[in-house]
Parts: structure tokens; sequence; C-alpha cells
């Protein structure tokens, strides 16, 4: 007689994963522990993914669209550049395997960081280029900004925000949210009016 199918499988096994992950870092898990973690044995969780790597790239999938879902219901469907932005940054900052994800943090994130590094941050930047372009298309940013050098400067902003503690000296949330604000006001010198 078959086992009975185990509701929500996967996202057990991805909230399992994902505690795991943020506790020992990627390299540390095990499969085997993913599998107490959901309460499922260790088959099911390769009936899910085939590899303990898909399971990391769906982890870094739902957080982003985590990410995208708290700024939708924050914001609507078509907010401003500025708005979008300082959204976004306070969603990834409250977000431990996002920020890990965006820094690269080897302690969490373990080999997958040595992994087409490339790769991840062209995709990364495409993806802002591309929101800006839709932006653009919806008339949220002038026209005449060039997409790819807005991305560049947002992205850099981020990257520069997300580091700041570990290279200047510890940060308190009020500080960062003061800096996610400047930057949204100058972001939003692009938007139209």
């Amino acid at each position: 007689m078959p086992r009975p199918l185990v509701p929500h499988r996967r996202d057990r096994i991805l909230d399992a994963a994902e505690l795991l992950v943020l506790a020992q870092g990627f390299d540390a898990m095990s499969i085997a522990a993913v599998a107490e973690g959901a309460g499922i044995g260790k088959g099911a969780v390769y009936l899910e993914f085939s590899a303990k790597r898909d399971i990391l790239d769906a982890l870094l999938q739902r957080g982003n669209a985590r990410i995208a879902q708290r700024v939708e219901q924050e914001l609507g469907a078509h907010p401003s550049l500025s708005a979008a932005y300082r959204e976004t940054a306070r969603a990834l900052l409250d977000d431990p395997l996002m920020t890990a994800a965006f820094l690269d943090d080897r302690g969490i994130l373990g080999a997958h960081v040595a992994a087409e590094p490339h790769a991840r941050y062209r995709e990364r930047h495409e993806g802002v280029i591309a929101w800006i372009r839709t932006l653009q298309q919806h008339h949220r940013v002038v026209p005449d900004v060039e997409p790819e050098e807005l991305a560049l400067a947002l992205s850099s902003a981020t990257i520069g925000l997300l580091s700041a503690a570990r290279l200047l000296g510890p940060l308190d949330r009020e500080r960062l949210e003061g800096a996610i604000d400047t930057i949204g006001r100058m972001a939003a010198a692009f938007e139209r009016d």
C-alpha cells in the first residue's frame, strides 16, 4: 500500500532547510537533517529535490519571491523608484538568508559562493535593469536615464549598505534606515513627476 502524501511537503522541506542553513551553513546541512527537521523520510526529500544544491536554489528563489511579494504588498504593482528601492532594501535587510545571498556570505552559503559567482552577479544586475526598464515603460522613471547605469548605481549602493557594518563598524537599525532613506531620496531624482 502506498504511503500517504505529506501535506505541503516541499514547503516543509524548505522551511527546515532554511533553518539549518542559517544555523549551520549550507555545507554542514545534510539531507538527513533536512528530512528530520521536516518530519519526513530522507527519500521524500529526494522526491522533491534531486540534490542538496537544488534545495539551496529553491530557497533563494523563494527568498526573492518573498521580497518581491513584500514590496508589492506594501507599495502596489508599480511603485515609484525611490519607494521601491527603500522597501526592497528594508526587505532584504530583514531577511537573513537573502542578505547572506546578496553578500555571498561563505559562512551561510558555503561552497555555493564559489560556484559561478560572475553569473550570479550578472543575473542580479540584469534583474535590476529589467525592473528599471519596466518602471520607465510605466512612466515612473525618466526616459533619458540609461537603465544599466542606474542599476549599477543602485546595486552598488545596496552592496555598500549591506557590507557597511562589517567594513565600517557596528551600525544600528536606525542608522541603516536613514541610509536607505537617503539613497531613496537620491533615486527620486530619476522619477517622473
